[in-house]
Formats: C-alpha cells, sequence, structure tokens
C-alpha cells in the first residue's frame, strides 16, 4: 500500500495507492468523510471500501482531502474538495493509460463530493454512495444520473435522515437506463461502528454482482 504524494489544485495532496493487478485493470477512487469532523482517507469505511476493490485487482487510490494530514490547503466547503477529486482521479488514469473502467466511491461527505464528479467524469461506468447526506446537501444535480451504482444507508443515521436517502434512491430508480442498487444496515448509525462486517457484505456482494456481467 504505497504512499504517495501528488500535485492537486491547492498543493500537494497525500494518498496511499494500490497498483492493478494488470495493465489493463480498472480503476477506483475512495473518497473520505467531512474534513471538519474528523474524516480521513484512514476512515474505517473508507479505508474497508479501498480494500474491497484493491482484492479485486482495481488500481485503486484513496487520499486526503486539502488540510487533511500531509495534504496542502484548507477545507473549502466542497469546491475544493471537488477540484481534488478531479485531480486525483486525474493522477491514477495518468498512472493507468491503458485501463478498462472506472469507479467512484465514497462515505458521507465523500459520497455527495463522488456523485458530483460522477456527473463530469462519464467515463466513470460504477458508484458506491455511502450514507450520502442527502438531507445537508443538494443532489438536485443528478439530473440525470449517468451511471448505475450502489446506495448505502444506515437505519439509525443520526445524522443523515434515512427518509432523505429513500426519496434520493427513488428519484434514481426513476430515471431510464441506469440501475440503482439501495441497501439499508439494520441497527447502523452514521458510522457503521459494529456494522462494518454487514457493510461490506453489502458492497462485495455488488461488486460481484457488476463484475460478473450479471447486472
Amino acid at each position: 500500500m504505497p504512499e504517495i504524494i501528488f500535485n492537486g489544485p491547492a498543493g500537494r495532496l497525500e494518498g496511499r495507492y494500490q497498483p492493478g493487478k494488470s495493465d489493463t485493470a480498472p480503476v477506483a477512487l475512495i473518497l473520505h468523510p467531512h474534513p471538519q469532523y474528523g474524516g480521513t482517507m484512514d476512515n474505517k469505511v473508507t479505508y474497508y471500501m479501498y480494500h474491497a476493490f484493491a482484492h479485486r485487482g482495481f488500481a485503486t487510490l484513496r487520499f486526503n482531502f486539502r488540510g487533511v494530514g500531509r495534504s496542502q490547503g484548507e477545507f473549502d466547503n466542497g469546491t475544493g474538495e471537488l477540484s481534488d477529486a478531479a485531480s486525483a482521479l486525474d493522477w491514477i488514469q495518468s498512472m493507468n493509460p491503458n485501463s478498462t473502467g472506472t469507479w467512484i466511491a465514497g462515505f458521507s461527505f465523500g459520497a455527495w463530493i463522488g456523485m458530483q464528479l460522477l456527473m463530469r467524469r462519464p467515463e466513470i461506468k460504477g458508484f458506491i454512495s455511502v450514507a450520502p447526506p442527502a438531507n445537508l446537501y443538494d443532489f438536485s444535480f443528478l439530473a440525470p444520473c449517468p451511471s448505475s451504482g450502489l446506495i448505502i444507508q444506515a437505519d439509525n443515521d443520526d445524522l443523515v435522515t434515512p427518509i432523505s436517502v429513500t426519496k434520493l434512491v427513488e428519484k434514481l430508480k426513476a430515471q431510464k437506463s441506469i440501475t440503482v442498487h439501495h441497501d439499508v444496515i439494520k441497527g447502523a448509525n452514521h458510522f457503521f461502528e459494529t456494522e462494518l462486517n454487514q457493510l461490506m457484505s453489502s458492497v462485495n456482494k455488488y461488486l460481484n454482482l457488476r463484475l460478473t456481467g450479471q447486472e
């Protein structure tokens, strides 16, 4: 799990990178939760999702947004963080010019950033959004959502209201030409502290479905 530093819009960004198992391996970018509430690339959900993709042979990158860890810059309310994510995707794609696909996964604030990046980068063909904060941020930009993916929520989330996520899912499911899966993790709070196994079971089941061509 090599530590890497790459250039972002506000200075150097710190990341962890797992090269793919082949020259044509797909790439995956993993985005962490809110920097001002303790979110880093070593957050457990972010860390576990990173390894789920790496285990399948993806070239996988997780990184710290500006102002977190050794990443330079200051928190920018999402605008700068979206630019950071775009730079991170540029970096991993430059390292894997023969890649056969691009995925993005994010947790909470990272899910919001990831979905915005999805709208700007048509090469992204799959997404995983864990606890997207639909009651805290505007997701109306997903009109239409260009890719199929998985949305996971906790049913005891005290930060992201389950009804807001359900409404977002219903809106996306009404769109044609994409398929959005929706899993609810029973008993979990926002951080999935005691339900990480159930969360990752959902992630792995969905990845297996997509990567075997059944979806």
